[in-house]
């Protein structure tokens, strides 16, 4: 499980170093700011806003649509899907949270991943019971369960886990 200190800590060296004009300020490792924005509102949107953890699932699921053939290649590309995401994704507001997303969607463009979200590329609020055979539960955080879709003898995980 991740904890909140190491995020918060990982995300304040990624602040200095960008400021002090480290390697995070380079163009090559910098990422641009539209896709900071779209990944800082999928995540606000569908995690708990205050839950590094939750947003940092919700994030490398984004970006394990982003490396897969099956969605658009880009960040904005997948958080702007119709129906993938919540409704209003690109155009509500974001208002007490928002800078904390946007923190997180920094680190997880420079690479910071959940570890136990793995090749999940979906999830659902925790609480919603789906009744498919092929959903295999890796992780539930900030209020959402993440799954990766199995062919149903391969899903071993057939409920979501306890929030961590």
């Amino acid at each position: 499980m991740i904890q909140q200190s190491k995020i918060t800590l990982a995300l304040i060296g990624l602040t200095v170093l960008t400021a002090c004009g480290g390697s995070g300020d380079t163009p090559k490792t910098r990422p641009a700011a539209a896709e900071v924005e779209c990944m800082a509102r999928a995540m606000y949107f569908e995690s708990n806003r205050s839950s590094p953890n939750g947003m940092l699932a919700v994030g490398s699921v984004v970006m394990n649509r982003v490396h897969s053939d099956r969605f658009p290649n880009t960040v904005c590309g997948v958080v702007g899907q119709p129906k993938q995401f919540a409704p209003g994704v690109m155009t509500k507001p974001m208002h007490k949270g928002a800078g904390l997303a946007r923190q997180v969607a920094l680190a997880v463009l420079s690479g910071e991943r959940h570890p136990k979200v793995s090749r999940a590329k979906f999830f659902h609020a925790a609480w919603y019971r789906a009744n498919y055979n092929n959903m295999h539960y890796v992780v539930t955080a900030g209020g959402n369960a993440f799954y990766e879709k199995r062919r149903p003898e391969q899903v071993t995980n057939r409920r979501p886990f306890p929030e961590e």
